[in-house]
C-alpha cells in the first residue's frame, strides 16, 4: 500500500526546524513592554532570615519593582502524588521563604526590571541577614536522632513511610529458610537532569479580559494550568498555558515551581508580561534533582540457583521540599517492580522519604524503575558468584515463561504480556558468550581485566489507568484525549492532549494517522502544546505519550474512518455493510472500480449536500482513552569493558541492546530514543554524580564541576528487537522513551565489578570514575588482592 508507513523509519519532520534555528523556545518570546525578573537565593542550605533589606535594589537603575515573599498572595506550592497509606506529611512550600531557607537556590525576593542584566545587577544590591542553622544532607542520616530538623512538625525528617509486600509472613520465612542469602547497600547517586533548554516562563495577564497567558518549558501544560489555577487563584477557563519548542525535559520539567508562580503573580500584580529564565547553574541549583536512594536489599534463594524472596528498605531523598510526583517515584514507580524479569515468589519492598537541606527531588528519566532494576540485577551477580554460578545461566532459571496476555507478580501488578527469553536468545546470539569468557580468562593471564555484565529487564510504563492513579493517590487522571478532523480540501489535522518535547511524536502520530486512514503522512499535522487549542490530556512522562495518546488518536481516527465509510456507502448507493477499505479507498465488494476516496467522503460529509438520514455535518471525530493497565517493556542488554589497572580507566568496549516496545511505528526513533537512554544510563555509573558538601553547599554546580558523558566514551550501539504486542493497546505498541536509562547502568556497573573479580572487588560507590577505581584497586591490593 503506498500510503502505508507505519514501521517506516521515515526522518523527523521536527528535525528541520529544530537543526536550522527556526523553533521558537520560550525565552525566544519578546512582548510590548515586557519585563524581566530575577531571584534572589539562600546562599545558606539552612537558616532562619532575621531581616530582608531590599531598599538599595529598589533605587537601582531599570528596576521597576521588588518583592518579598511578604508581598506575595500565592498558595504554597502543591505535592500531586500523595501516596496513601504512607502516613505522608506535607510541609508547606512557600513561593518565596519568609522564615527559614531550607536549601541553596530557596528564593527569598524577587526583582523585577526592564533588563535581565540590570535585574540581576539589583538581586546582587539585596541585604539578606541570616541565622545559620546546621545542615543535613545524606537521606539515611537525616533520620537518625539528634539529626538537624527542616520542619518541626515532621519528625525526624521522615515524610512518608511505605510498605509494599506479597506477605511479611512468607518473605520473613522465605529468608529464614533460604540456602543462600545475598545483601548489599546500595547508594543510588543524585543526578542533574541537565536538559539541554534551561526552565523559563513568560506569563502575561490581560487586565480587560482577567485573563492570564503563560508561556512555559512544561512537560504538561493542562497539569501546569490546573496546579497554577490553585496557586495564583485564576479561574482554569481564564487561564492559558503554553509550552512551545521545550529544550529536553528527562521529567525535570513534570513540576511545576515557585519560579511559573512568582511571574504569573508578578505580570498580574505590574500589569505587564514579566519573563524570568534560568542560569544553567540556577538550573544545577533549583530545578529538580534525580534518584537519591540508599538502599538495604537482600534476596534469598536455593543452593541450585532459584531465587525464593527478595526484599529491600530504601532511605529516599526527597530535598527540602516535596515536590510534585516525588512520592510516588521511590514508591509505586520503584518498590512494585522488584520481582523485574523473574518469578519470585516473596517480595517486600520499604521506602522511608526523607527530607534533607537540598534541591528537591522528583522523576528523571525512569523514576524508580531504573533504581529498581539495577537492585534486582546487582543481587541477581551477587548470587551467582556466591554460588559460583554463571549469571546468564542463573538469570535463565528464573525468568518468567513466556506470556501473551498477563502474568501477575507476587507483589501485585499484572504484567500485559512478555517472552524475556527470546530477547535473551536474541542478544547472545549477537555475541559469542563462552568465546568472551575463554578471552576474559587469557587476558586476565596478561595483566588485562576485560568484564561483561548482562540484564534481563522489564519494566511499567504508559501510566495509567486513572482508577488505579486515583488508588495510589496521583492527583489527577491518566487518560489521554484527541480530536482528529479532515479539511475540506482533504488534510487532517489531529489535537493531542498530550505534550511531546522532543520524542518525535510530530512523526510518529502522523505515521498512525497515515496508516489508519489512507492518507499522505505529509498531509496530516499534529497540534499539541496549547490549552486553548489542544483537549486536555495529563502529560508526556513515564513513556506514555504513544501508549495512552497514540490510542486515543487511533480511536479518534477509526471513528472517522467509520463515518467515512458510511458517507461512501450512502454516495456508492450500497448497504454499508458491503463497503470495504483498502489504501484510502472505500470499494464496493467484487466491484473495486466502484469506489470513494476517503478524502471524497470527508468533502462530501463537510460540505453537506447529501448526507446520509441521522448524519451530522463534518468528517471530526474526538476520542478518550483511558488504559485498562500499563503496559510493560522488556529486554536483554550486554556490555564489554575493559578496565586499566593502572589507571582506574573504564573502557566500554561493547554495548549490546534488544529491546521490546511491541510493534515499532518508526525504528529510527525507536533507536534514537533507546540511545538517549543508554547515555544518561552509562553516564550514570562512569562519570555523574551531585555532591554536596556537608553543610549543604552545592559543589557540583556548574558543567566545569558535573561530570557530563561525552561521545568519545561510547562504542557504536548495536541494537536489536523483538516485537511483542500489548494485548490491550489498539495497535500493540509499548513505551520505549526509558528503557536504555532503565537497563544500562546495572549493565555496565556489574560488567565493571565483573572485570574486578580477580581484586576480590565485589562492590563500589557510582560514578565509577578512574581515580575511584583506581584506588579501590590499591586498596584492594594492600589487602592481599590480586
Amino acid at each position: 500500500m503506498a500510503t502505508r508507513i507505519f514501521g517506516s523509519g521515515i526522518k523527523r519532520r521536527e528535525d528541520p526546524r529544530l537543526i536550522t534555528g527556526k523553533a521558537r523556545y520560550t525565552d525566544d518570546f519578546q512582548m510590548a513592554g515586557m519585563v524581566h525578573m530575577v531571584v534572589v537565593r539562600s546562599p545558606h542550605a539552612h537558616a532562619r532570615i532575621t531581616s530582608i533589606d531590599t531598599s538599595a535594589a529598589r533605587g537601582a537603575p531599570g528596576v521597576v519593582a521588588v518583592f518579598t515573599g511578604h508581598d506575595l498572595k500565592l498558595g504554597a506550592i502543591p505535592c500531586a502524588w500523595l501516596v496513601p497509606g504512607s502516613d505522608l506529611k506535607v510541609p508547606a512550600h512557600p513561593a518565596l521563604a519568609t522564615e527559614t531557607v531550607r536549601y541553596v537556590g530557596d528564593g527569598v525576593a524577587m526583582i523585577i526590571a526592564t533588563d535581565r542584566y540590570l535585574a540581576q545587577d539589583a538581586a546582587d544590591l539585596v541585604q539578606v541577614t541570616y541565622e545559620v542553622l546546621p545542615a543535613v544532607v545524606n537521606p539515611e542520616t537525616s533520620t537518625k536522632e539528634g539529626s538537624p530538623q527542616l520542619f518541626p512538625e515532621i519528625a525526624n525528617n521522615v515524610a512518608f513511610h511505605w510498605v509494599a509486600s506479597s506477605g511479611d509472613d512468607g518473605v520473613n520465612q522465605a529468608f529464614a529458610e533460604a540456602e543462600v542469602v545475598v545483601k548489599e547497600r546500595i547508594v543510588q547517586q543524585r543526578l542533574l537532569p541537565t536538559a539541554m533548554e534551561p526552565r523559563a516562563v513568560l506569563a502575561q495577564w490581560d487586565k480587560y479580559a482577567e485573563e492570564l497567558t503563560v508561556y512555559s518549558t512544561t512537560q504538561n501544560p493542562h497539569i501546569a494550568r490546573f496546579i497554577l489555577s490553585g496557586v495564583t487563584g485564576v479561574p482554569e477557563h481564564k487561564l492559558r498555558v503554553i509550552a512551545p519548542e521545550v529544550g529536553g525535559g528527562f521529567g525535570s520539567k513534570i513540576p511545576v515551581y515557585a519560579d511559573e508562580a512568582l511571574a504569573a503573580w508578578a505580570s498580574m500584580k505590574l500589569g505587564v508580561p514579566v519573563k524570568w529564565a534560568e542560569t544553567r547553574s540556577e538550573n544545577y541549583q533549583v530545578t529538580i534533582h534525580g534518584r537519591d536512594h540508599v538502599e538495604y536489599v537482600e534476596m534469598a534463594a536455593t543452593k541450585e540457583g532459584k531465587v525464593t524472596a527478595i526484599r529491600g528498605t530504601v532511605y529516599a531523598g526527597l530535598g527540602a521540599y516535596i515536590s510534585t510526583a516525588a512520592p510516588g517515584v521511590p514508591t509505586i514507580l520503584h518498590g512494585l517492580m522488584y520481582s523485574g524479569a523473574y518469578a519470585i515468589p516473596h517480595i517486600r519492598a520499604e521506602t522511608f522519604g526523607v527530607l534533607t537541606n537540598t534541591t528537591p527531588v522528583d522523576a528523571y528519566r525512569g523514576a524508580g524503575r531504573p533504581e529498581a532494576t539495577f537492585l534486582v540485577e546487582r543481587l541477581m551477580d551477587r548470587l551467582a558468584h556466591t554460588l559460583n554460578m554463571d549469571p546468564v545461566a542463573l538469570r535463565r532459571k528464573n525468568l518468567i515463561p513466556p506470556f501473551e496476555n498477563g502474568y501477575t507478580v507476587a507483589i501485585g501488578l499484572t504484567y500485559d504480556s512478555g517472552n524475556y527469553e527470546a530477547a535473551l536468545a536474541k542478544a547472545l546470539g549477537m555475541f559469542d558468550y563462552e568465546g568472551f569468557r575463554r578471552e576474559q580468562a587469557a587476558a586476565r593471564q596478561q595483566g588485562r581485566y576485560l568484564g561483561i555484565g548482562v540484564t534481563t529487564y522489564s519494566e511499567c510504563c504508559g501510566l495509567g489507568p486513572s482508577q488505579v492513579a486515583g488508588a495510589v493517590g496521583f492527583q489527577g487522571g491518566l487518560w489521554e484525549s484527541a480530536i482528529v478532523r479532515f479539511s475540506p480540501a482533504g488534510k487532517v489535522q489531529a489535537l493531542i492532549g498530550a505534550s511531546p518535547h522532543g520524542q518525535g511524536e510530530e512523526t510518529t502520530f502522523a505515521q498512525i494517522i497515515a496508516d489508519e486512514l489512507g492518507v499522505p503522512v505529509d498531509d496530516v499535522e499534529i497540534a499539541h502544546g496549547d490549552t486553548n487549542r489542544s483537549p486536555m490530556g495529563w502529560g508526556s512522562y513515564g513513556s506514555r505519550t504513544t501508549p495512552v495518546g497514540g490510542a486515543a488518536l487511533v480511536t479518534a481516527a477509526r471513528k472517522i474512518k467509520e463515518k467515512a465509510r458510511a458517507m461512501a456507502a450512502h454516495l456508492l448507493e450500497a448497504a454499508t455493510e458491503d463497503i470495504e477499505y483498502g489504501d484510502g479507498k472505500f470499494f464496493v465488494r467484487g466491484a473495486p472500480d466502484r469506489f470513494k476516496s476517503i478524502q471524497e467522503a470527508a468533502l462530501m460529509a463537510t460540505l453537506a449536500w447529501n448526507l446520509p438520514a441521522g448524519m451530522e455535518p463534518g468528517m471530526e471525530a474526538s476520542a478518550f482513552y483511558d488504559p485498562p493497565n500499563f503496559v510493560y517493556p522488556f529486554g536483554t542488554h550486554i556490555a564489554v569493558v575493559e578496565v586499566n589497572p593502572a589507571t582506574g580507566q573504564v573502557d566500554l568496549q561493547r554495548y549490546i541492546a534488544v529491546d521490546d516496545c511491541g510493534p515499532q511505528i518508526n525504528p529510527m526513533i525507536v533507536e534514537g530514543q533507546i540511545h538517549g537512554g543508554l547515555v544518561q544510563g552509562i553516564g550514570q555509573v562512569l562519570c555523574e554524580g551531585v555532591v554536596y558538601d556537608d553543610q549543604g553547599q552545592l559543589l557540583t554546580g556548574t558543567m566545569m564541576d558535573y561530570a557530563m558523558p561525552r561521545a568519545d566514551m561510547f562504542p557504536t550501539f548495536e541494537i536489536e528487537s523483538t516485537v511483542t504486542p500489548s494485548p490491550h493497546h489498539p495497535i500493540g505498541v509499548k513505551g520505549v522513551g526509558e528503557t536504555g536509562a532503565i537497563a544500562s547502568t546495572p549493565t555496565v556497573y556489574n560488567a565493571v565489578i565483573d572485570a574486578l573479580q580477580p581484586f576480590g572487588i565485589e562492590q563500589m560507590e557510582m560514578p565509577l570514575t578512574a581515580p575511584r577505581v583506581w584506588k579501590a584497586i590499591q586498596d584492594a591490593r594492600a589487602k592481599g588482592g590480586q
